[in-house]
């Protein structure tokens, strides 16, 4: 016999009045009632072979990695692999790293335009009264100390060196003033 409609139903769906539900079996005839009988039989045979299926295969699955070598770690390293394969394909986070290059490249020019400025501010010390001063004092306490050396050799090559490493390096510098020259 042919079933058509929701009176033959027997277990009410989620939301479903359980009165009307009630009602309906009541409605049923016998020979309804063993056919649903049987079908409900015969869906939870085939649940219970489905779930020793899947046990059988994963045991299987189990065996073959064990073989293969292939354990939960390896698993895990592959499975993040692909992950970040599949995160750095998406247009998100393409226009996101194209963004921080960008911001990282205008970061460099900046950094590289405030080492100009304390080379250049450095130089500007350099050739200010004050420091030749100092450095005409050095020059003589070098030349009685250690014997002569020509004036604003190695001093002036120190100060250069100095001042093209500070401008390579992201380190604040102490501030000098000319009183503490």
């Amino acid at each position: 016999k042919e079933r058509g409609s929701n009176e033959t139903d027997a277990v009410p769906e989620e939301g479903e009045d359980v009165a009307a539900t009630i009602s309906a079996t009541e409605t049923l005839s016998e020979e309804e009632r063993e056919e649903l009988r049987r079908e409900l039989a015969k869906v939870e045979e085939e649940i219970q072979t489905l779930s020793q299926v899947l046990a059988a295969k994963e045991k299987h699955l189990a065996e073959i990695k064990r073989k293969l070598g292939i354990n939960s770690l390896q698993e895990l390293k592959q499975n993040i692999a692909k992950g970040w394969q599949d995160v750095t394909a998406t247009s998100a986070y393409k226009k996101t790293s194209e963004t921080l290059s960008q911001a990282g490249q205008k970061a460099s020019a900046a950094f590289s335009s405030v080492g100009s400025v304390i080379t250049k501010k450095l130089e500007d010390v350099k050739n200010s009264p004050t420091f030749k001063s100092f450095e005409e004092k050095v020059e003589n306490l070098k030349s009685k100390v250690g014997g002569t050396k020509p004036a604003g050799g190695d001093f002036g090559e120190v100060l250069n060196s100095a001042a093209n490493a500070s401008a390579t390096t992201t380190e604040p510098l102490p501030e000098q003033t000319q009183e503490s020259l």
